[in-house]
């Protein structure tokens, strides 16, 4: 689906004063209830944003259809606005049906659309069912996968999350255990610091970014003796990152670097895989935590949630992982923006 024609248009001089582009996410989710939780909370303050998806969907507060973004600021304090794109199926909460899913897409394509022409200061994604979208055809393994395709800038996308405590980067992402194991390289390690590296400095004001690269094994490795990988891995693509003038070490071991005590001593700790990066950031803040894609032309942040099929519709969906998202993204296009 192409972006409605009412609202293609020259790009504004200093995107970060533009609202931010909300998707609607799974339809049969918490993307609507957890959207009313953000306009609750942040219509006396901000940031502005925008939902892009059914209104009719929309429960328990003022909407209001919009025809251009241009309009969702004047409107937000008194009623959260919607571009209106009508779903093709009536939505039951926690049915997922895949009729739906190509809305789901084109609401994606259109917020990257109105952020790559400067309409919105940002796009924040509530989450998607995978499964409703591979059965539509959808062939990436995610959001960042996705957005990487739509909205690149000819390097990989990199996935942090961030909270209060803690940022945390997997060097592999959404991959079988033993694929991610066998695909890591210094290579690997050495591009994926790099350009977090380099995210850290444009989004979050980071001069030099310290990093901290968890070892694979435990504690380590030993020396070898519990595996060679963070010797002959782990090890040579820290000493490169130096050589290059990037404050990295490692390989740290994994079973402390998540410490209290251990956290203040890096500004971001690099997961070798999946679950090494993302159980301790939603062990320590589930509700607060935030998915940030680096490296992409636009700001896109997102909940550090699912779609909670199980709760949907029931009112219990807490919104306070959006919140963050929405401020964050309007902190990173504030930040872009300042940047020479």
């Amino acid at each position: 689906m192409q972006p409605d024609p009412a609202i293609a248009g020259a790009a504004p001089d200093r995107p970060s004063d533009c609202p931010l582009a909300l998707t609607m996410g799974e339809p049969a989710g918490i993307g609507s209830e957890i959207a009313v939780g953000a306009w609750a909370a942040l219509r006396g303050t901000g940031p502005a944003f925008f939902l892009i998806g059914d209104a009719a969907c929309i429960p328990g507060v003022p909407t209001q259809r919009i025809a251009a973004p241009e309009e969702a600021a004047t409107v937000f304090p008194t009623a959260l606005p919607v571009l209106h794109r009508p779903l093709p199926r009536p939505v039951i909460p926690g049915q997922i049906d895949p009729a739906n899913a190509p809305a789901v897409i084109a609401s994606i394509d259109e917020a990257v659309a109105l952020a790559k022409a400067g309409r919105a200061g940002g796009v924040v994604t509530n989450p998607i069912q995978k499964s409703a979208l591979y059965a539509a055809g959808f062939r990436h393994p995610g959001h960042t996968e996705y957005l990487a395709e739509i909205a690149g800038t000819g390097v990989p996308p990199i996935m942090l999350l961030a909270c209060p405590e803690l940022r945390v980067v997997p060097v592999t992402i959404h991959e079988p255990l033993k694929q991610a194991i066998a695909r890591l390289t210094p290579g690997l390690i050495i591009e994926t610091a790099r350009l977090t590296a380099a995210g850290l400095r444009r989004d979050f004001g980071i001069a030099a970014p310290r990093l901290a690269i968890a070892g694979l094994n435990p504690h380590a490795g030993e020396g070898g003796t519990l595996g060679t990988e963070d010797r002959e891995i782990v090890a040579p693509a820290v000493a490169a990152l130096r050589a290059e003038g990037i404050d990295a070490r490692g390989p740290v071991p994994p079973d402390t670097m998540f410490t209290a005590k251990a956290r203040p001593g890096y500004d971001v700790a690099l997961g070798l895989y999946h679950d090494q990066a993302l159980i301790p950031i939603k062990t320590l803040d589930m509700a607060g935590g935030v998915n940030v894609t680096l490296g992409l032309a636009i700001v896109r942040t997102s909940p550090d949630h699912g779609t909670a099929l199980d709760i949907a519709g029931q009112g219990k969906a807490d919104p306070a992982s959006l919140i963050a998202a929405l401020r964050l993204a309007a902190e990173i296009a504030r930040k872009r923006c300042a940047s020479p």
